[in-house]
This record gives C-alpha cells, structure tokens and sequence, in this order.
C-alpha cells in the first residue's frame, strides 16, 4: 500500500513538472484554426520578399520573447501605465523589428479565426517560416501557448544574451531557460542570416586583433567608425559567405575567425564548444537537425497554457 501511495505521488509530481509543455501539440488548431499555417506563411513570404532581412528579424523575436518568462508574448507589449514593456530594453531598442509584421500576421489570422490563435503561437509558427523560406529546416511547431497579461523589461535586460557576452555567460543564459550548452552553439546558428549594427561590433573590429581575420577587419572598419556615435546604426551581415541563405557557413566562418560578433567568435576560440562548431562546420545535415531540436526545446519553455493569460485580439495591448 505504501508502494502504491507512493507511486501515487510521483505520478502527480512529474505530471505537475511536464504539464505546461506537455500541453502544447503540433495539432492544437487543427480543428479551431485549420487555416493558420497557410494564412501566416503568406504574409511572412511576402515580408520577405520585400526584405529578405525580414526573415531573420522575425526569427530573433521569438528568441528574444521566449528568454523572457518563456514563450508568451510578452514581448509585443505597449508600455502602459502599470508596467514598462520589453521593447525598450537594452537588447530591443533600435534593434527588434518586425512588429508591424506580426501585426499584419495576426490581423491575418483573426479574419479567418477571431479570437483563436495566440500572439505568442503567431509568433512561433512565424518563426519556423522564416527558417524555412530561407531554405532552413522545416519542422511540426507545437501549439498551445497563450498571451501574458504583463512584460518586464528588467527580466528582458537581465535575461537575453548580449553581443559582448562571454562563452561562460552564454552557457548560463541558455542554461537559465532550460537550455544545454549543445542547444546554445545550435541555436547560435541563426545568425547565418541577418544583420547587425556597427554599436554590436565596434568594439571587436578594432581591439580583437588575436582571433578575427584581419581583412574582415578592415572591411568592417570602413562602414563602421571607431568613434562612438559614428556611424552607430550602419549595418553588416552576420554571416559573410551566404548573408540570406539559412545553412552552416557560420560555423565555417567562426573557424576561419570571421565572426563578426564578439559572442559569435567565443564559440570558438579555444574553448569548451570548438568540438561542436567544427562538427557543424563539417556537416550541414548535424547542424540543422540539432537546430531543430533547440528550437522546440526552447518553445517549450514556461509557456501559458490552459486558462492561464489570454488570447490577445491586438499584439500590442491586453484585452
């Protein structure tokens, strides 16, 4: 009997651990929103067809939204009068885009399902697409996930990794939101598409002479001033082979010491995770699948489920 009790308990415990994940499905909507896959990937194709920089803007925001209280939306938020919002946090400001975007998305998705799909699903599945109509990966996105009702911009300025961080502090940033070190170096990975401002990488095109290419240096040298507040926004590729094409020619640029960031060139640069970055530079197919993996490992992260937020009719504001 106590065997019994006890095995009770247990079952209720690892029930209690799993169950905000273990509600989220790849086919949450297949009956209350059978549309919405192909209604959002219209309007982020089209996005991206009019600016391919679209499709990695829209990536970094599900990255930036779910290391902050997980994947729920938040991140679309108003400031307003009871909190501050994220998108004036430090790794937002001037830099998160897309947010028209997912406003036309959803205004999308409302027409042929009001009041169905979350912001923060929206924004998963977009995502995904992304990845997809830059020739990444494809993979089933589980659904489920419902809207915060509040935002934190402490949270999102202690949470999300900056272009400066060390390798010890990328480890524990991912690690904080359930993330292994392995995930990290995969998820490190989108930046084989995207761009970045000179503010992000100044500092490494002039004082990191011992692991960067010196022509890359120089190259970046001439759109990007050493004088402070010279030139802050003009932009660079993050990936110098293939800037619009989703595949592993990052990797193959950080060991050839042509990471742009100074976060890109720690994952390697004598350190624990060089193993890694010269498997994925070698192998395509071990990098995406692994991307793929991170990536719905780092949806499931403390989502809102059940009766638990709500499902916004505008991204920006609660109901």
């Amino acid at each position: 009997m106590a065997c019994f009790k006890s095995a009770i308990v247990l079952f209720f415990l690892v029930s209690l651990v799993g169950s905000s994940s273990a509600q989220l499905t790849t086919g949450f909507y297949s009956k209350s929103c059978p549309k919405l896959y192909e209604t959002v990937k219209s309007v982020v194709n089209s996005a991206i067809q009019k600016e391919t920089r679209m499709g990695a803007s829209l990536l970094r925001l599900f990255f930036h939204d779910c290391f902050v209280n997980g994947c729920d939306g938040s991140l679309f938020l108003d400031d307003t009068s009871t909190f501050t919002g994220e998108k004036r946090a430090q790794p937002n400001f001037n830099s998160a885009r897309g947010f028209e975007v997912i406003d036309n998305i959803k205004s999308a998705v409302e027409k042929v399902c009001p009041g169905v799909v979350s912001c923060a699903d929206i924004l998963a599945v977009t995502a995904r697409d992304s990845v997809v109509i830059l020739g990444g990966p494809n993979w089933d996105v589980k659904l489920g996930r419902r809207d915060a009702r509040t935002a934190s911009q402490g949270a999102a300025n202690n949470s999300i990794p900056t272009p400066t961080s060390n390798l010890n502090r990328l480890i524990s940033s991912f690690s904080a939101v359930g993330l292994s070190t392995k995930d990290m170096v995969a998820l490190s990975g989108a930046h084989t598409i995207g761009q970045a401002r000179c503010t992000s990488f100044r500092g490494r095109i002039y004082n990191e002479t011992k692991n960067m290419d010196a022509s890359l240096a120089r190259t970046r040298q001439n759109n990007c001033p050493r004088a402070s507040g010279s030139g802050d926004n003009n932009l660079a590729p993050l990936d110098l082979l293939t800037p619009t094409r989703f595949d592993n020619h990052y990797f193959i640029n950080l060991v050839n010491k042509k990471g742009l960031l100074h976060s890109d060139q720690q994952l390697f640069n004598g350190g624990s995770v060089d193993s890694i970055v010269k498997s994925y530079s070698n192998n395509p197919s071990s990098f995406t699948s692994d991307f793929v993996t991170a990536m719905i490992k780092m949806g499931d992260n403390r989502p809102l489920t059940g009766s638990k937020g709500e499902i916004r009719k505008n991204c920006r504001r609660i109901n």
